[in-house]
């Protein structure tokens, strides 16, 4: 007996529509019915995909952390500490403050505040922690390899890292100028212990 009628939407191409709306608006702001407008399928099949709002919400967040907040991935992999440290705040103001762009996804999921949004600002914290746990990770190899000082703290400065990003974020969304932000990063390296 056959499973049911087959899928008629592309799941990769409604994810990349749902994580349009859900980062121009937030968890709150986007309405099921902009969900199904953009990602062009009806409310059953939104279900029937991805179970709830907030599954579907998980599962966008995932396709950001592996799309556009990918440069912390990238970051990472770089060869020194200060080299990770300066290419993640890059990649903080480059998605921030490109060409149209609504800011970043995960400090905006964060930040929620309705009851409604719960779900969404949980998810928020556990991909910013596990961002934060990365950074420290790499660091405290740099400290173990003679890249950062012996009596440098990577679970600080991973924190430090977050926190400078998180602002360039919020500066990005009150209009905040790439040059500027830069500058800012400029200040904030200096502080970036050498080994």
């Amino acid at each position: 007996m056959p499973g049911g009628r087959p899928r008629g939407f592309d799941i990769d191409s409604a994810l990349d529509r749902a994580l349009e709306v859900f980062w121009r608006y937030g968890y709150e702001g986007a309405a099921l019915s902009d969900l199904t407008a953009a990602m062009g399928i009806n409310r059953p099949s939104l279900y029937a995909a991805f179970g709830s709002k907030a599954e579907l919400f998980d599962r966008a967040l995932e396709r950001y952390v592996d799309g556009p907040g990918r440069y912390l991935t990238e970051a990472i992999e770089l060869p020194t500490a200060r080299a990770v440290a300066a290419a993640y705040l890059a990649g903080a103001i480059e998605l921030t403050t490109g060409h149209d762009s609504p800011g970043c996804l995960s400090v905006r999921s964060a930040q929620a505040c309705g009851p409604e949004a719960e779900h969404s600002r949980k998810s928020a914290v556990a991909v910013r922690l596990a961002g934060e746990a990365a950074l420290r990770r790499r660091l405290e190899r740099a400290r173990a390899d003679g890249d950062l000082p012996e009596d440098s703290k990577p679970a600080d400065l991973a924190r430090y890292l977050m926190t400078v990003s998180d602002g360039i974020a919020v500066q990005a969304a009150s209009g905040a100028k790439p040059s500027h932000l830069r500058r800012t990063v400029d200040i904030a390296l200096r502080s970036w212990p050498q080994p």
